[in-house]
């Protein structure tokens, strides 16, 4: 994965779970890692075991269900690294409550975050992708291993990822943005990732 080296690469959610392996991973590569995350600690640690490896990171501390938030988080960005060719969307909250005791605030903050976040990154990104003539964008989604009965809102959150996901992949592709969803199994994540970057990077 040579053609990783220098490529920047935007994860959300990178303090921990796969966001974080994917951020160490892509650093190993040789990539400069914007690794943005809502909890500082997690996403300055991660940060701070790249750097003592060697690698290039930098923490971006914000909220990407807010426009104003993704908005400060791009241009930071922009402005550290000069573009972005690969994003990661893994920000994701999960409420473990059943349906019939689920309040309205827990419900919109888990599609805020887990799909709202989402679209803002990929339409954000997405434009200065356009920009560049090309672009990779991943949404990880979480779902099949599940107890669909008892998290009825990341359910939700997570099949309107999979739509999004189609209809970006559709609408970006003119632009050489290529958008795909895989499946969040962190022992299996960066396989996926760089196996589907490897076939993308071949087909240009």
């Amino acid at each position: 994965m040579n053609k990783l080296k220098h490529k920047v690469v935007l994860i959300t959610g990178a303090g921990k779970g796969s966001g974080r392996i994917l951020a160490q991973a892509f650093a190993e590569q040789g990539s400069l890692v914007a690794a943005n995350d809502i909890s500082p600690i997690n996403v300055e640690e991660v940060v701070r075991q790249i750097i003592t490896k060697g690698g290039h990171a930098k923490a971006y501390v914000d909220d990407v269900a807010k426009k104003v938030g993704v908005q400060q988080i791009i241009n930071q960005v922009e402005d550290d690294f000069g573009r972005i060719d690969i994003l990661v969307n893994h920000a994701a909250v999960e409420p473990h409550i059943p349906l019939l005791d689920l309040d309205e605030w827990d419900w919109h903050r888990v599609l805020d975050v887990n799909l709202t976040g989402a679209f803002l990154m990929t339409q954000s990104v997405g434009r200065l992708m356009r920009a560049q003539g090309s672009g990779v964008i991943f949404n990880l989604i979480t779902g099949s291993t599940r107890d669909e009965n008892t998290e009825a809102a990341f359910i939700a959150s997570m099949h309107g990822l999979e739509g999004l996901t189609r209809q970006a992949a559709r609408e970006l592709a003119p632009y050489g943005i290529q958008v795909c969803a895989i499946e969040n199994i962190s022992e299996r994540i960066v396989e996926r990732v760089f196996a589907l970057l490897d076939l993308q990077m071949e087909e240009r």
